[in-house]
């Protein structure tokens, strides 16, 4: 496993893990290239629902030669602020930020003399730069945008959306967890642990959807657009999963490997040497920060999570041109991926939720949903369909 870089390039080029690499995490490393891998697919598919006509172009006003107005400046101070309060701390405490950045970078901890002397500095030079190119007689010209053109604003809010959203779900998704962000909120929602993707997903979905309709763009058209884009991205995120061994792995798997299994030995039962989470028991000789692994093996779960993803998106690739029924496609991978995850559930280790004398992982109830919406969805697409022609 791989709980960051410094421990791939162990593997890779011989180097001593715990280097000055292991800031980066492997898991934060594969949730920016599932997020690049999105909006790549994304791209493709809105050019290409462009040139058939069902994506147009949008007018937007751009200011040219404006003075930058107080919320632009107080914009750069906050930023010139964040970077200012953290930068000079995490050189100072780098032994502190090394193993876990995300404790220092969601904390209250930093240096409130640099992040005051930042703000103002990053405030003073956006209106300083504004009133250099400010014209006498300010204008705004119209500019054509087209929908892949937003791209990079989808991506970004997205991702904030998403992160949020995984975060608030995973406080939900455990009743050890509900009872731990009463004792203390804000610790819980300033962690830099613990993300529950079903959340991610809708909040992203919510997000991005109320963004697409503000811009004048026919959401549905953009749903079957993100369907492929959403399963990659999906794929990927498991493929962090994997490599870092965040704990998203299965159950004990006591069962001996099949005569017909032609994979490697670890695909089948792993116990995930090094994982992130320094879960399980320690490795013989072992002196570094990540020196432990399951006591047993247990199925690599997020394994067969990118499989299925691969599968998904191969299907939905195949059929997006296929079906002439605007929304089909996203309603399709809205089933699919309910039943990859309900199946999946069944040999992982989270948490049974009591609901309506059911018991279920939050992960099998928002599945459900989904298989269920899936299937209303396009039956209804189909139906009104039919009765409109």
């Amino acid at each position: 496993m791989y709980p960051d870089l410094s421990y791939f390039f162990h593997d890779l080029l011989g180097t001593s893990p715990d280097n000055g690499l292991s800031i980066l995490k492997t898991f934060g490393v594969f949730l920016i290239l599932a997020f690049l891998a999105s909006a790549y697919v994304l791209n493709l598919e809105l050019k290409r629902k462009e040139k058939e006509g069902l994506l147009s172009s949008s007018v937007e006003k751009e200011k040219i030669g404006f003075p930058a107005t107080w919320q632009e400046m107080a914009t750069n101070a906050l930023f010139g602020f964040i970077l200012g309060f953290k930068l000079p701390y995490i050189f100072q405490h780098f032994q502190e930020f090394r193993p876990d950045p995300a404790s220092v970078i969601l904390s209250g901890k930093g240096t409130w003399l640099w992040g005051l002397i930042a703000a103002v500095g990053f405030g003073y030079y956006k209106y300083w730069d504004s009133k250099k190119r400010a014209l006498d007689k300010p204008l705004l010209k119209e500019i054509k945008v087209m929908p892949h053109d937003r791209i990079g604003d989808i991506t970004i809010l997205a991702a904030i959306s998403g992160i949020i959203g995984a975060r608030l779900f995973s406080i939900i998704e455990s009743e050890a967890n509900i009872k731990a962000f009463i004792q203390d909120p804000l610790d819980q929602l300033l962690s830099g642990s613990g993300l529950a993707i079903y959340g991610g997903l809708i909040v992203a979905f919510i997000a991005v959807y109320m963004y697409v309709k503000r811009k004048g763009m026919k959401p549905i058209h953009v749903m079957d657009a993100v369907a492929p884009s959403l399963i990659v991205g999906y794929g990927v995120g498991r493929m962090g999963c994997q490599f870092s061994g965040d704990g998203d792995w299965g159950i004990v798997n006591h069962s001996a490997t099949p005569d017909w299994w032609f994979f490697p030995d670890w695909a089948w039962s792993y116990t995930y040497p090094h994982n992130v989470l320094n879960d399980g028991v320690p490795i013989d000789g072992c002196t570094w920060d990540y020196c432990r692994q399951l006591a047993e093996g247990v199925y690599p779960t997020p394994l067969y999570e990118v499989f299925f993803s691969l599968v998904i998106f191969g299907i939905l690739w195949a059929m997006r041109k296929r079906f002439k029924i605007a929304g089909m496609l996203f309603f399709l991978y809205v089933l699919l991926n309910g039943v990859e995850r309900f199946f999946i559930e069944k040999i992982r280790t989270n948490p049974d939720i009591s609901l309506f004398g059911m018991e279920a992982t939050q992960a099998e109830y928002v599945a459900g949903l989904l298989i269920i919406t899936g299937i209303v969805g396009m039956g209804y697409l189909v139906y009104r369909n039919r009765h409109a022609t």
